[in-house]
């Protein structure tokens, strides 16, 4: 079972988004996950949810489900908090495959 971590972003600062975005891979790396894909996001076909609006996404693979939750709980990905705040307002869900 793979598991897939979908981020999706409303950035609020690009300088900061572009520090975070050369941070957060290695801590994705050393907990076995790697970033599969980024991009842009387009208008919604339905929002029923009402979501609040965002612009960019990432797409990130682990093995394991508990390989994701440790690397959102660990010190590695803590310490790139304060500039993720600064950078963006973040939607993160894993997703079991």
């Amino acid at each position: 079972m793979s598991v897939h971590v979908i981020g999706i972003f409303k950035i609020q600062s690009p300088k900061d988004f572009d520090d975070y975005r050369a941070q957060v891979s290695a801590t994705v790396e050393l907990y076995g996950g790697k970033i599969l894909r980024r991009g842009v996001c387009e208008k919604p076909f339905w929002n029923e949810l009402n979501a609040a609006a965002f612009d960019t996404f990432v797409e990130l693979s682990f093995s394991s489900l508990e390989d994701a939750n440790r690397w959102a709980g660990s010190p590695e990905y803590a310490a790139l908090l304060p500039v993720r705040e600064r950078a963006m307002q973040l939607t993160l869900f894993p997703l079991v495959v």
